[in-house]
Parts: C-alpha cells; sequence; structure tokens
C-alpha cells in the first residue's frame, strides 16, 4: 500500500474533499467520484490518446479514449498494454493520459484517492503507476494503493466495506494477467499471477482462427479481434455472424466469424481451470491450510473484463467443480468492468470519514 499525507491540515470548507476511485487498466480506465452536488458519478474509457497539430496555431492538442481511437486510429496510444507502465515512455504517456482525463472531467485536487493495484512482479511499473498518481493534480487530500482484486471484490459481496471483514478467495480474469489470492480481513495471502491464460492472448487467437478460417484473405487487428470478442461470444447463446472489410486490389470480401470466437473463449477457460488448480489452489493449501478450509465455505469472487462474457462465470463454476471434485460456487460483482474503481471509491469515502 501506499500512501500520501495531506498537503495542509486546513479543510476547504466550501467544499470537503471528493472520493475518487481509479483503476488504471491495460484496455479501459475508469473512475468512481461525486460531483459538485455530490453526486455518485462513473466513467468508462479507452486507456489510450493521440496527438495531432492545431493547424491554425501549429500546437499540440491531446484527445483521449474513445474520441482517440474513432478519430486517429493510426496513432493512438494504448501505453498500458502490459499491464502497467513499464518504462520512461510509458510512464510519460500514462501521466499525460491521466492528466487530461481529471482535466476533463474537472476532479478536483482536493480529493481523496484511492487506486487499484494490480497483482505483479513488476516492480518498475508498479514504482510509476504509483508516481502517476501521487504527482497529478489531484489527491491532495490522500492518495492510497489497494490490491485490485481487493477493491473490485468489495462490490461484489456487500453494499459497503463488508469485504474487508471476511475471507473469501478472489480471482480476477484480466486482459493481460490471470490473478488470484486469498482475503483474510483485508490481508492478502497467497497472491497468485500468471500469464498462461489472459484476455489479451483470446485477441490474438481470434485474429489468428479468422485468418486461418479465410485462407489468409482476413486479416484482422488484434483491437478488432477484441470488439469480436466482447460483442459477439457467449456461453449462453452464440450466433455466427458475417462482416467485411476492403481489399484495395479484389474490393470488399464478406467473410463469417463462428468458431474463431467461441473457439478461444473456450480454452482460455480451460487453460484458467488448469492454472488455477494445479497450482494456485495447491500453493493456498499449502501455506495457509485454515485459510484455505474456510474459504471453501464461502463463494469465490470472480472480477475481471472475461467475466463481462455471458455464460462464463456460470461455466467456470461448472469446470472448477468438475475439477476439484467439489460444488463451487462464484459470485461477481453486478459491473465488472467499474467493480475496481467501485470498490476503491468506498475505500476512499471510509478515509474521508476518519480523516
Amino acid at each position: 500500500m501506499t500512501n500520501k499525507p495531506a498537503h495542509s491540515n486546513a479543510v476547504d470548507t466550501a467544499r470537503m474533499p471528493t472520493p475518487v476511485g481509479v483503476k488504471l487498466g491495460s484496455t479501459r480506465t475508469a473512475l468512481v467520484y461525486d460531483d459538485d452536488a455530490g453526486n455518485q458519478e462513473t466513467v468508462r474509457t479507452l486507456s489510450c490518446l493521440a496527438t495531432y497539430e492545431d493547424t491554425l496555431t501549429k500546437d499540440e492538442r491531446v484527445l483521449y479514449g474513445e474520441e482517440a481511437a474513432r478519430q486517429y486510429p493510426e496513432r493512438t496510444e494504448y501505453m498500458l498494454r502490459s499491464g502497467l507502465p513499464k518504462d520512461a515512455e510509458s510512464a510519460e504517456l500514462t501521466d499525460q493520459f491521466f492528466g487530461e482525463l481529471c482535466d476533463g472531467y474537472a476532479l478536483p485536487e482536493e480529493s481523496a484517492v484511492v487506486y487499484a493495484i494490480p497483482t505483479v512482479g513488476d516492480d518498475v511499473g508498479l514504482a510509476n503507476l504509483n508516481t502517476v498518481i501521487e504527482e497529478s493534480a489531484i489527491g491532495k487530500t490522500l492518495v492510497r494503493g489497494f490490491p485490485e482484486s481487493l477493491c473490485a471484490s468489495i462490490p461484489a459481496i456487500g453494499d459497503n466495506l463488508e469485504a474487508i471483514e471476511e475471507i473469501f478467495v478472489a480471482i480476477n480474469l484480466g486482459a493481460t494477467t490471470l490473478e488470484a489470492c486469498a482475503y483474510r480481513h483485508g490481508e492478502q495471502l497467497s497472491p497468485f499471477v500468471s500469464e498462461a491464460a489472459t484476455g489479451d492472448q483470446v485477441d490474438q487467437r481470434v485474429a489468428d482462427v479468422i485468418k486461418e478460417e479465410t485462407d489468409g484473405r482476413v486479416a484482422i487487428d488484434y483491437a478488432t479481434a477484441r470488439e469480436y470478442k466482447e460483442g459477439y461470444a457467449d456461453f449462453n447463446e452464440f450466433e455466427a455472424f458475417t462482416d467485411v472489410i476492403q481489399h484495395p486490389d479484389e474490393g470488399s470480401h464478406e467473410f463469417t466469424v463462428d468458431r474463431s470466437i467461441m473457439g478461444p473463449v473456450d480454452r482460455y477457460l480451460d487453460d484458467v481451470v488448469d492454472e488455477l488448480t494445479t497450482d494456485f489452489f495447491s500453493r493456498l493449501a499449502n501455506a495457509h491450510m485454515k485459510t484455505y478450509q474456510l474459504s471453501q465455505t464461502r463463494p469465490i469472487v470472480v472480477t475481471g473484463g472475461m467475466t463481462c462474457i455471458p455464460g462464463l462465470v456460470d461455466e467456470l463454476e461448472t469446470r472448477l467443480s468438475e475439477e476439484l471434485d467439489r460444488e463451487v460456487d462464484l459470485t461477481v460483482p453486478d459491473n465488472p468492468d467499474l467493480a475496481a474503481a467501485e470498490g476503491a471509491y468506498r475505500i476512499a469515502e471510509r478515509l474521508l470519514d476518519r480523516y
């Protein structure tokens, strides 16, 4: 955890500090905060930016999120593709992106910012993330970081901060990593990270299978593959669909997308189950047997962007139950893509109450 003390002991009585929850993600960023009237607001946006030159003034202009991806797709930078700002260049871009985002939504300087920290072994990337948040224009009241899976579990377990007092297992199905750990009254136990089952791999496989199915006539980028996955993958009732691409020499070409979506997603679930059952659960049992036994009596919290695929969590529950030879109960937050920011916001509220 990180902590930034208040810059001043004085509090602006005209406006109390605002709680802000932040999740900077590899594909999307989420914010939850209070507006001027004290109403809770949420923001979802792509974690990207693009720069262009003003035709008249020659000044550099910046677009971020969906507008950047829509207007300047050829120069849009996704600075958190690895999940963190891993080097100086991506850290600078992340800082610029976060600054534009805060300005765009007029987030106040006097705010309590809690941000979600992914469970990874990249010390440089984690330090860069911390610096981006710490040195931003917001968070003058306080800044703290908490594990992403803990933040995301808070909305799944209760209406307040009940998760902090519980013993449970959390699994995060993210774009860049598969994460799992146990929590005991907020303490993280046996954190596990794997790159053997990720959402990004699914996107790559979708693109590869489409190219194979069309005998090389259709080559889509990973962003398009992700859009196909997010828009059409469904374990309950998947339906094949068609799309059209333009070839410079051959004109338009219509193609059908069928097994190239659900095949990679199905393989992804198999990889997730294998990683959890052959590695994570055995590590947890060996290191913290009592906690492992207690966690078996409670639902496992599943978070992350991949949980948005219809039917995926039910299918994961079935496969884990079969592999572990016991009934497994999974629970997910109502809005998985916002859950980490929502949980971080609730922590920020509690910290402000104590401030």
